[in-house]
């Protein structure tokens, strides 16, 4: 094998690969990167049983062949070099890397005990890149993280023909988006549960081109694999995973909150105020939000040694008029803060059906306005003390 490409699609496509290798591989072999040269172009893989990562760049190809190596000892090697073409090539036991006056030599690892890359699934349908990035990033933040429950560290995709919905649970706070998609046929209409740190970084990688597909292995269970295909650094990337098993718990009705007390302030205000007051909130505990007429005020403390407190201007709506709008409630600080940074919108309304129970955020894009449905965020609270 004899390649050479450009220094800085090397260094993307090969830190890309090998970003899925896994850090403590059961078989040392997985930590290995699959390189292979084709007229034309050069095709990096990596592969831990249960997510598959391909990226497809062009070069300059005089003879096609195949290479294994250490992915991350590679990623870290390309980071580094000057900013020059790079010849790669492989002879015996080994592998050249050259860019300008930098030369190194790398092991070969075994390609035959090599486990074999899971072939892309068939295609389902088309989303929009900058849709999906969108979708997943404010959907991704509910999920849980917790390995020993697995199934609440997955996004439940749900396909029902144009539409496709996210939709994620650490038992906390909920996250559900909704939107519009291209389906590669009619009468689509399946549920699939996919890991959410595989996700997430997926959404994250492939918004250079303008759409990105979505496959399933078996489109009428959704049992089995998902792939993802699309533009990223400067070649086509190739993603897949397997689906998580388990029953996803049923939230959805937890979206439907009717607020008896509800809440409009700008999401900046808000988000800033939050980030300020939650520095002197002692560990595990809630940041407490005071409803006032025309206002809400924030507050937290560290005992005796440190309190904040911050008022921000908003409009509240009491369902019974003749009941002063007063309230206070406990928020997760963290998961307030998270949800506001993903919000997209200048505004936010908070729904509050009673006290202890859930609170529902959603997107206003204007204060005279209903909130936008497509993206509803449920939050526990917690309890006050005292």
């Amino acid at each position: 094998m004899k390649v050479q490409l450009d220094r800085d699609i090397l260094a993307e496509s090969v830190q890309w690969a090998a970003r899925s290798l896994p850090l403590r591989p059961s078989q040392p072999i997985l930590a290995g990167l699959l390189i292979r040269a084709e007229p034309g172009q050069l095709i990096l893989s990596s592969f831990d049983y249960e997510t598959s990562a391909r990226i497809t760049v062009p070069a300059t190809v005089e003879e096609p062949g195949l290479a294994l190596v250490s992915g991350r000892l590679l990623s870290e090697i390309s980071r580094s070099l000057p900013d020059k073409p790079v010849w790669l090539a492989a002879d015996g036991n080994s592998l050249s890397l050259d860019c300008g006056s930098s030369h190194f030599a790398l092991q070969l690892l075994t390609v035959a005990d090599y486990p074999e890359l899971p072939a892309m699934p068939q295609a389902c349908g088309w989303i929009d890149s900058a849709s999906l990035a969108e979708a997943v990033g404010q959907v991704v933040i509910a999920a849980g993280r917790d390995e020993l429950l697995p199934v609440f560290t997955g996004v439940r995709l749900e396909f029902n023909h144009d539409q496709l919905s996210f939709l994620a649970t650490d038992r906390y706070r909920m996250a559900l988006k909704e939107l519009v998609w291209s389906p590669a046929g009619p009468g689509l209409d399946a549920a699939v549960l996919v890991p959410g740190k595989v996700l997430a970084e997926t959404a994250k990688s492939m918004t250079a081109g303008d759409s990105v597909t979505l496959s399933l292995a078996s489109v009428e269970t959704g049992e089995g694999l998902i792939g993802f295909e699309g533009e990223g650094g400067g070649g086509r990337r190739q993603i897949t995973t397997r689906l998580l098993d388990g029953e996803f718990p049923k939230v959805r009705h937890l979206m439907n909150i009717a607020g008896q007390l509800t809440v409009k302030l700008s999401t900046s205000e808000l988000a800033a105020a939050v980030k300020r007051v939650a520095l002197v909130a002692e560990r595990n505990t809630s940041l407490k939000m005071v409803i006032g007429q025309q206002s809400v005020t924030l507050e937290a403390a560290t005992g005796d040694q440190a309190q904040a407190f911050e008022e921000v201007a908003a409009q509240v709506w009491a369902a019974e008029a003749d009941e002063p709008a007063v309230e206070q409630v406990g928020f997760n600080p963290h998961y307030l803060s998270d949800v506001l940074s993903v919000l997209n919108a200048p505004y936010v309304k908070l729904a509050f059906s009673g006290p202890g129970k859930p609170c529902l955020l959603t997107p206003l894009a204007d204060l005279d306005q209903e909130s936008e449905v497509d993206y509803r965020h449920v939050i526990m609270l917690m309890r006050l003390p005292g």
